[in-house]
This record gives C-alpha cells, sequence and structure tokens, in this order.
C-alpha cells in the first residue's frame, strides 16, 4: 500500500502559481514546494510539469535544481520526474561511475513489471540516444556482463499461472549447478531471465521443499566476488522484492555517507506503491519505524521531505 498522502482538491495553474511565487526573491519557500509536490500523486505532478511549461515556459525540474541544492534538491527533482524517466536517469547516473554499482540496476529491473521496465528502456534511449543493454554490455565484462545483459533484456510474462512440473524440473537444474559451483552457468542464467516471478516463486519454493535450505544458502558470501553479489541480488530482487527494498533501507540509515542516495531512491520509487509493507518488514528487522529511523538520521527540508513522502506529514 502507498504512503503518499494526497491532497483532496488541487488545481495544477494554482500549484505551478504557489510553486513560481515560492521561488521569487532572494529565498525559497522550501516548505511550499514540499507542501505541494510531496501531495501530489503522479499524474497530478505530471499536470503541474506540463502546467509549468506551458505558462512559464520553463522546466519545472530545472527550476527547482536553480532554486535548491544538496539531497533535497536531488530528492524532490527526482519525485517529480516521471517514474520511467527517474529509473532511467538512476540507470545512467551508475552506469556513469568508475565504479558501476550493479545492485541498482538489478534493484530496478526486477522489481518492476514487464511494462514498467519496457517503459524505462524507451526512456533511457529517448534522452541518451543510446539503448540500455548496449550500454549496460560497454560497463560490464565476463560473467556479470552475462548476466546483467540478460536481466535488462527479458520481458516476463506477468500472469498468475505456473507449471508445478518444470518448477521441479528446474530447480533440480539449479540444485545440480550449485552442487558443482557452477554459479556462472548458462541454465542458472536462464532459468532466472526468462521465467516469470510466478514461475520463479514456484521453482525456489520448490528447491527449499525439496533440499531443506533456500536457493541463496547455497551460493558463495564472498563480498568480493562481484559476480556472486550480482548473482545473489538478481534473486533476492525476484523472490522478495520488499523484503530486498527493507535491507536497502537498513544499510542506508546505517551509512548515509555512501548509501545516501539509495534511502531517496526506495523512499521516493516506491511511495505510490508498496512503501507501507516495505516500513512493516523495516521495522520488524530492525525494533525502529522507518519514519523514526530517517527522522533522526536525516534534517532540514531533506527530512521534510521524505517524512511527508512516508505519510507522516498533513497536507
Amino acid at each position: 500500500m502507498a504512503t503518499l498522502i494526497g491532497a483532496n482538491d488541487s488545481s495544477p495553474i494554482e500549484d505551478v502559481q504557489n510553486i513560481k511565487n515560492a521561488c521569487k526573491g532572494l529565498g525559497t519557500d522550501e516548505a511550499t514546494l514540499i507542501s505541494i509536490l510531496a501531495h501530489r500523486n503522479v499524474s497530478e505532478r505530471k499536470l503541474v510539469r506540463e502546467a509549468y511549461e506551458e505558462i512559464y515556459h520553463e522546466d519545472l525540474i530545472q527550476q527547482l535544481k536553480s532554486e535548491l541544492s544538496g539531497s533535497f534538491q536531488r530528492g524532490i527533482c527526482n519525485w517529480t520526474l516521471d517514474p520511467a524517466e527517474r529509473d532511467a536517469a538512476f540507470i545512467k547516473e551508475t552506469l556513469e561511475k568508475e565504479y558501476v554499482d550493479y545492485k541498482v540496476i538489478i534493484e530496478i529491473a526486477c522489481t518492476r513489471t514487464s511494462e514498467e521496465f519496457l517503459a524505462v528502456k524507451r526512456s533511457y534511449q529517448l534522452l541518451y540516444k543510446h539503448c540500455l543493454e548496449e550500454d549496460v554490455a560497454s560497463k560490464t565484462i565476463g560473467d556479470i556482463r552475462r548476466l546483467l545483459v540478460a536481466v535488462v533484456s527479458t520481458y516476463r510474462y506477468e500472469g498468475e499461472e505456473f507449471d508445478e512440473s518444470l518448477a521441479h524440473l528446474e530447480s533440480n537444474i539449479l540444485h545440480e549447478a550449485i552442487e558443482k559451483k557452477a554459479f556462472s552457468d548458462d541454465e542458472i542464467i536462464r532459468i532466472l531471465c526468462t521465467r516469470s516471478k510466478k514461475q520463479l516463486f514456484a521453482t525456489f519454493s520448490t528447491f527449499r521443499n525439496t533440499y531443506g535450505t533456500t536457493i541463496t544458502k547455497g551460493l558463495s558470501s564472498d563480498a568480493s566476488d562481484e559476480y556472486m553479489v550480482t548473482l545473489r541480488t538478481t534473486i533476492r530482487c525476484i523472490k522478495n522484492p520488499r523484503r530486498y527494498l527493507a535491507k536497502v533501507l537498513g544499510y542506508a540509515l546505517s551509512d548515509l555517507v555512501a548509501e545516501e542516495h539509495a534511502l531517496s531512491r526506495v523512499i521516493i520509487t516506491r511511495a505510490e506503491k508498496d512503501l507501507n509493507e516495505i516500513s512493516d518488514i523495516y521495522f520488524k528487522r530492525n525494533g525502529v519505524t522507518l519514519h523514526n529511523s530517517v527522522a533522526k538520521k536525516t534534517s532540514g527540508n531533506y527530512k521534510t521531505f521524505l517524512l511527508a513522502l512516508l505519510g507522516k506529514n498533513s497536507v
């Protein structure tokens, strides 16, 4: 369930006028920006952005970037973007780093629906004049390239149907490869990157029931092995995306210097989807609410903005 608290009645024309007024003068009225943008859903934010462009002949995102700074600027600009455009920007950003954070790519590819991720790839092409698969391939090598290109190339069936006999067959294939420590076997990549999530749930369940352990338990836990980290991340994102994202939030809040972008990324991308359920998992894992953790670890307008998306502020 979403945590976003929307406005009962909003007008994009009034919103853009209030946003423009908030940006006038020497200072910026950040509280007004938060009170508007942090309480508009994706459709409403799109209308606000279009109205701003039509009335003032300026891009709202560029206006916000010129008025704001730091984590708050990054957060509210990403929130205001179209979701597919935003995900494409997240991927482009990580691909341009000296050390690519493969987990960001996997998180986006494996926690979005097939249609959502197809929209991400279309936005990526439109924005950067390259196909996503091309750029992922150019920034990776070896087994990681094989796995990541397969992950971003897939278009999974989203239906509820699954084949129980296939689940038994492929759980055996996975077990045999893991027993042989053939972690980069073509069959592992094929199964993970072509089967529907429902089919994979059935396969993972059959694996556990048959062999008395989860599929990830048999994988090397060596944090220095980038391929194994990438493989485990892929499985965890498919198997239980909410649990995985709750872990991402936990890591981010324990090390905001290194993982601050992860904190805002998860909150921003899940506030209109299932952040309430992710927050529940976070609480069970950490014994403290996500709201309280964010309130303790962040400050200023950035804190106010994130707490608004968490649903703890009134409009």
